[in-house]
């Protein structure tokens, strides 16, 4: 039996031996055979993670924020109109793939140590650019910044949305980072196109959406991280969000980043503006224009103070001071604090739990898209074999399988009662892969606990799979979550 964790080699072996079956089916076809060499190189590459939402929702920022380093342009530049690929790499360099002729590099310039990149020519002449940048952060999963949907500019939306959702082939993208600063129609609309009924229907597992700025909401009061939270718990319990996304994380963008690349000059200016006096720092930091342009701060210069409110923004500018009055000492505590309270480390989390582990999963089903694509645009005699391979993968494969349950249980094509649904999301991976997580044990439960849980939630589950009373649609969901059951005994030992 394949077992449900995310790396299941079994589901790899199989997979990458198919798209070499067919590179050697499809020798003669230059297309098709550019086409399945593309994606099998694809399949051993890191993971993609696109990064999506409307315009100013913090997309570029946020990718700033999980590099570690401000190399994504935040401002409203030609470059924002562009799908660009982040990737790890020796040393720096970008290339831009124009939509005709050839790539070229581009000179890097950085800035205060922002990164920017002049391409030259009109953005809408550009199909992408690719920086290459060494990051730890960036070896194991490749991030696109896309332009944003619902733009006043038609073709930028369009490009974006094409890139994420083409018609008729797998999209670029292994999974998406979704970001809104509320929930609108248009990211419902969004949601919606990503979300396929294809090769078992990943969606809403390769989505996960994450409310940004959240350092916005409550007017920037340093409590607006916990009413943000409150918020995206709404959201997680929205039946119809439910469907299309894994789960949404609240996140301040600009907290996290600023936190992961803070300087020492930063907080001994913030240390300066702690040392006021309570009535006259609150007054100061009230609105934007009073912290830039007011004469009672003779401590710094206006030119200092528009480049911290640059950074933190006036709710970064209020917690860091607050944590500081309260006893943060030095620059790295405080840098530490600020990308804790900015809910970063919590999406790290579940990008691990979801995506990470969930890796030859995700690149399986994007193959075997591609795969799917050639079979019915060239199909052949010397391919049928190749189909039956395909739909004995997608048959044959617990991890599809989980899969489409949770697509099924998600968008209430199943309708158990609600304390077996949630129970069957969590026992097929919708909450991570570990054994510990698929359980509901804490992280630190020992081997003897999981193996009893894992054992009593078994036995429950065959009862209901072998119910008189059970329709077909409930016994076989009940099936599939008995064999998680029995997966996660078996890598128990």
């Amino acid at each position: 039996m394949t077992a449900p964790a995310g790396g299941a080699p079994a589901l790899r072996d199989a997979v990458r031996t198919v798209l070499q079956q067919a590179v050697g089916t499809y020798r003669d076809s230059p297309n098709a055979l550019r086409w399945l060499r593309h994606h099998l190189d694809r399949y051993d590459e890191p993971l993609r993670l696109a990064i999506a939402g409307k315009v100013k929702a913090g997309k570029s920022t946020l990718l700033n924020a999980l590099v570690g380093e401000e190399i994504a342009p935040t401002d409203a530049g030609e470059c924002t109109r562009v799908v660009t690929w982040y990737q790890d790499g020796h040393a720096p360099a970008v290339t831009m793939y124009p939509q005709a002729g050839t790539p070229r590099p581009l000179r890097i310039a950085r800035d205060e140590g922002a990164l920017h990149i002049d391409l030259g020519v009109p953005p809408e002449t550009v199909d992408r650019l690719e920086v290459t940048w060494p990051s730890a952060s960036l070896r194991s999963t490749t991030l696109i910044d896309t332009p944003g949907i619902a733009s006043l500019s038609l073709d930028v939306s369009a490009r974006s949305e094409r890139f994420l959702a083409p018609e008729d082939a797998p999209s670029a993208a292994d999974a998406v980072l979704y970001l809104m600063r509320h929930l609108h129609s248009a990211d419902m609309r969004f949601l919606e196109s990503f979300h396929d009924q294809g090769v078992a229907r990943a969606a809403p597992v390769n989505t996960i959406a994450v409310l940004s700025r959240a350092d916005e909401i409550g007017v920037g009061r340093v409590d607006a991280l916990r009413s943000a939270r409150l918020i995206a718990a709404r959201y997680r319990a929205d039946e119809t969000l439910r469907a299309f996304c894994q789960t949404v994380v609240p996140v301040a963008g600009l907290l996290a980043v600023t936190g992961r690349t803070m300087r020492q000059d930063e907080y001994a200016a913030l240390t300066k503006l702690a040392a006021l006096p309570p009535d006259r720092l609150d007054a100061l930091l009230l609105t934007v224009d009073r912290f830039v342009s007011s004469e009672d701060v003779i401590e710094l210069p206006t030119a200092t103070r528009a480049k911290l409110l640059e950074r933190f923004g006036l709710f970064g500018l209020r917690l860091s001071t607050t944590l500081i009055r309260q006893g943060v000492a030095d620059a790295s505590a405080l840098a530490a604090e600020l990308v804790q309270r900015s809910g970063l480390v919590e999406l790290r989390e579940v990008l691990a739990s979801q995506f990470s582990q969930r890796r030859d999963v995700l690149k399986a089903r994007s193959a075997l898209i591609a795969l799917d694509l050639v079979l019915r645009r060239e199909p052949r005699p010397a391919a049928t074999p190749l189909a039956g391979e395909v739909e004995r993968i997608l048959a044959g494969a617990h991890e599809f399988a989980e899969l489409r349950l949770l697509s099924d249980l998600r968008g209430r094509v199943l309708r158990p009662p609600k304390d077996q649904a949630e129970e069957a999301e969590r026992l097929i991976g919708a909450d991570g892969n570990a054994p510990s997580q698929r359980l509901g044990l804490p992280p630190d439960a020992g081997r003897d606990e999981l193996r009893a849980a894992a054992l009593e939630r078994l036995t429950a589950w065959r009862r209901r799979a072998e119910s008189p009373l059970a329709s077909r649609a409930m016994a076989n969901a009940a099936r599939v979550v008995v064999r998680s059951c029995e997966g996660i005994l078996a890598g128990l030992g």
